[in-house]
């Protein structure tokens, strides 16, 4: 049986200012984060002033959508029309808590799972090598079932090309495989029914130690699909070209595993990373060649960075850590020479099979440089995966994450607010992802367990009651 609770509610070099902390309520007057990404999310989510005023002294409440369809049938703003910040503000309140409803399950650990950009296909893949494309639009009906080759241990990513025609996934090896998604054939056995050819990111001056030892963690496709940049085991960043099918670029980039990297937005001149070495880092490929080193970094983890995910905007990014936490960043706080240095920790914890010691969670880095922290969920055991949600439906006004106790949790971005977290799995829910277009999440869990959850579908409107505030320190 599953549990739901809900509280519903290029860049600047130097020195980082030291952070101040956010502590005031929600209110009209308040500066409850004073930053830029909070004018950003009401601009995106917020409805329009005429129908958003509210009565002195009183504190300020969602605008129902009652009141926000009057208003557009009696024409209050001289639009006739919801703007995309007006449906995003209505389409924001309904959560998708509802579940958990099964779409599959395998007898085996679930370790990613993404919809496509346009929400028509869902990928998942798991530890036994399988791989599995559905069909959102056709009720869930297996599109392409994939036998992975030459796995080590799990499927670390996947990815889908921008035009849907190509998957690639990653395993705890140099070599990425790519497999048409497009062909007729249902079942794609590795090299038996379907050719999956081998993208090899290891690099000349590699010997066979070396090789051996190069794992990839994630891998992305970039925005015009010529391009995909990968995490490894080797410390580094690299950039592989589909065209020329070499690698174009290996980036040094940190002192430990890369776990994460992502293109920061549409332009694929920038990219994020964070490792274990607890740093953040940004990379500008324009002046790369010249200065041969990263642009900034962020520092503000007391332990390892298991995911990364960018706003889309070339500015913000979250991050999740090994220290039970996620932060939200602002390149432009970032530091040209911040050096390494070793930070406030427990140096017996291992996140794999450890519980994170209770004092530990009162540490704070005394450099942090992160906007905001967001504090409630569990990152152990495994890369646990974070999110913005969807700039369609919402404005990007939540960050969701997975966590090692099996829930899902969804932040208010700005508040901090933990609006909504939905239980319904036994064992570690790595990876998640909420529908572009539609409230539903999908939740890929250590159980073996793919789940859906959708917005209830009563006739009672969202509660306005505001969640129980984990208020962000930024």
């Amino acid at each position: 049986m599953s549990r739901f609770r809900k509280n519903v509610d290029a860049c600047n070099d130097g020195n980082a200012p030291k952070g101040y902390c956010a502590n005031q309520d929600y209110s009209e007057d308040s500066d409850y984060l004073v930053h830029d990404i909070a004018q950003h999310t009401n601009l995106r989510s917020g409805p329009h002033e005429l129908l958003s005023r509210g009565v002195l002294g009183k504190r300020k409440l969602p605008v129902s959508p009652v009141k926000m369809l009057v208003g557009r049938e009696g024409n209050f703003t001289g639009r006739g029309r919801f703007s995309s910040a007006d449906g995003c503000h209505v389409l924001s309140r309904y959560l998708p808590v509802n579940g958990p409803r099964w779409v599959d399950r395998l007898q085996s650990r679930a370790y990613v799972s993404q919809f496509s950009a346009d929400g028509s296909l869902f990928v998942a893949g798991f530890q036994k090598s399988q791989i599995r494309i559905y069909d959102v639009e056709r009720g869930w009906k297996v599109q392409k079932n994939i036998l992975a080759k030459s796995l080590k241990w799990t499927i670390t990513d996947t990815s889908l090309s921008p035009d849907q025609h190509f998957l690639v996934y990653s395993s705890l090896s140099p070599v990425v495989h790519i497999v048409n998604v497009r062909s007729a054939a249902s079942e794609s056995i590795a090299n038996i029914t379907e050719i999956h050819d081998g993208l090899d990111f290891s690099v000349d001056d590699y010997d066979d130690d070396d090789y051996d030892a190069l794992g990839i963690f994630s891998v992305k496709f970039s925005t015009d699909g010529k391009e995909l940049v990968a995490a490894s085991s080797d410390n580094s960043i690299y950039v592989y070209d589909l065209e020329s099918k070499r690698p174009s670029l290996r980036i040094p980039a940190h002192k430990s595993d890369v776990n994460t990297v992502c293109f920061a937005d549409e332009t694929g001149h920038l990219l994020f990373s964070g490792s274990d070495d607890h740093l953040c880092k940004v990379w500008d490929r324009r002046c790369f060649g010249t200065r041969g080193k990263a642009a900034g970094v962020l520092i503000g983890h007391l332990e390892g960075i298991t995911f990364i995910d960018s706003r889309g905007d070339g500015r913000y990014f979250i991050s999740n850590g090994k220290d039970q936490t996620t932060k939200l960043w602002d390149i432009r706080m970032m530091s040209s020479n911040t050096p390494y240095t070793r930070r406030p920790r427990d140096t017996d914890f291992d996140y794999r099979w450890m519980d994170y010691p209770t004092h530990a969670r009162a540490l704070k880095h005394p450099h942090d440089q992160s906007l905001a922290t967001y504090r409630g969920h569990n990152v152990l055991r495994t890369l646990i995966r974070c999110y913005f949600s969807p700039a369609y439906s919402t404005g990007q006004k939540y960050i969701y994450t997975g966590s090692s106790d099996g829930s899902l949790y969804i932040y208010d971005l700005v508040t901090g607010a933990l609006v909504a977290s939905c239980h319904g799995h036994e064992k570690p829910v790595r990876d998640c992802s909420w529908h572009p277009l539609y409230p539903m999440i999908i939740t890929s869990s250590w159980d073996g367990v793919i789940a859906r959850w959708e917005f209830p579908g009563s006739e009672e409107e969202p509660s306005e009651t505001r969640g129980r505030e984990r208020r962000p320190s930024f």
